[in-house]
C-alpha cells in the first residue's frame, strides 16, 4: 500500500491499537501526527516511527473540545503542509452497570469517544474541503456499539453513535471526495485480556511468542493490534475511494462487513395497531424471531 504524500492524524495513538494504526500508516509512507494525553507515550511513538524511517510529529491533547481538535489539524498542516486522513481512535472506559453508573462516568466516556470523534472530524472535514482534494475519515467503533455489552452503557452508546455519524457524514461529504467509514476492531488489548476465556491464551502467547490459536483468530476474530492495522492503511489509500458509509469489522484472520439496521419483519393492520392487537399478534407475527443482543460469549475448543 502506497501512502506517499499523504498526511494523517491518529488520535489516541501513543499505545495499543492507535499506535499500531500510526505505525502502519507511516510504514506505508504517510506522515503521521501522533496524539495522546501522555507526553512520554507521544514522544516514544514519534521516536519509534522516525527510527524506522517514517515521518512523525507529536501533539499532546485530550480530545473532546474544539480547541484540541483544531490543534491536531493545525499540527498536521504546520508540520507537513496538509491533512488527508483522520483516524479517531482516542477513548477511555468507565465501566459500570446502569444503576451504579454516575453522571461523570457517562459524560467522560461520551465526551472522549463521541464528542471527540465529532469535533476532530469536523475540524478535519473543514480543512479537507478547503484543500479540495478529498480525504479519509476513519472512525473507530466497537462490537459493543453494534450489539451492546454488559456494564458499558456509556461506551456502547458512544460507539453506536460513531457508526451513525459515519453513515451521515458519508452522505454529507461525498461530493467533496471525502470518504467516511467506521472500523469495528477486535484485538488483544488490556481490555480483552480481562475476558476470562481470552486472558490465559493471550498471556501464554505473550510469554512464549507463539501465535494465537486458530480458534481465537478465526472463530472469535481476535488477534494482535497489528492484525487490525492493514484495514486502516487500506481505508486511508486511494484504493478505497469507492468505500464509504460502511461499518467494517476486523480482527485476527477475520474481515467482515456489518449490516446496517434494517426492518427484519413487517406486518400490517387495517386502521392501525392497537395495544391489544399487537399483544395478540406479536408472538406469531413480527416478534416470532426476536433479535439477539449483547456480544456472544466466547466459545473455546474445550466447550
Amino acid at each position: 500500500m502506497d501512502l506517499q504524500g499523504k498526511v494523517a492524524v491518529v488520535t489516541g495513538s501513543g499505545r495499543g491499537l492507535g499506535l499500531a494504526y500510526a505505525q502502519a500508516l507511516a510504514a506505508a509512507g504517510a506522515a503521521v501526527v501522533v496524539n495522546d494525553v501522555d507526553q512520554a507515550a507521544v514522544d516514544s511513538a514519534v521516536e519509534t516511527i522516525r527510527a524506522r524511517g517514517g515521518r512523525a510529529a507529536g501533539a499532546l491533547a485530550a480530545v473532546g473540545d474544539s480547541e484540541a481538535a483544531q490543534r491536531l489539524v493545525d499540527t498536521a498542516v504546520e508540520e507537513f503542509g496538509r491533512l488527508d486522513v483522520l483516524v479517531t481512535n482516542a477513548g477511555i472506559l468507565r465501566d459500570r452497570v446502569l444503576w451504579k453508573m454516575t453522571d461523570d462516568d457517562f459524560d467522560a466516556v461520551v465526551r472522549v469517544h463521541l464528542r471527540g470523534t465529532f469535533t476532530c472530524a469536523r475540524a478535519a472535514a473543514v480543512r479537507m474541503r478547503e484543500q479540495g482534494t478529498g480525504g479519509r475519515l476513519i472512525l473507530i467503533s466497537s462490537p459493543a456499539g453494534q450489539r451492546g455489552n454488559f456494564g458499558q452503557t456509556n461506551y456502547a452508546a458512544a460507539k453506536a453513535g460513531i457508526v451513525a455519524m459515519a453513515r451521515t457524514w458519508a452522505m454529507e461529504l461525498g461530493r467533496a471526495g471525502i470518504t467516511v467509514n467506521a472500523v469495528v476492531p477486535v484485538a488483544a488489548t488490556e481490555m480483552t485480556k480481562t475476558i476470562p476465556a481470552f486472558a490465559p491464551v493471550i498471556e501464554e502467547s505473550e510469554r512464549t511468542g507463539a501465535p494465537l490459536p486458530d480458534w481465537l483468530r478465526k472463530d472469535e476474530g481476535l488477534g494482535t493490534v497489528e492484525d487490525v492495522a492493514g484495514l486502516i492503511a487500506f481505508l486511508a489509500s486511494d484504493d478505497s475511494k469507492d468505500v464509504t458509509g460502511q461499518a467494517i469489522g476486523i480482527g485476527g484472520d477475520r474481515l467482515a462487513l456489518w449490516t446496517h439496521p434494517t426492518e427484519k419483519a413487517v406486518a400490517f393492520a387495517d386502521g392501525g395497531w392497537s395495544a391489544d392487537t399487537i399483544a395478540a399478534e406479536w408472538s406469531a407475527g413480527v416478534g416470532a424471531e426476536p433479535e439477539t443482543y449483547g456480544i456472544p460469549a466466547p466459545t473455546t475448543p474445550e466447550a
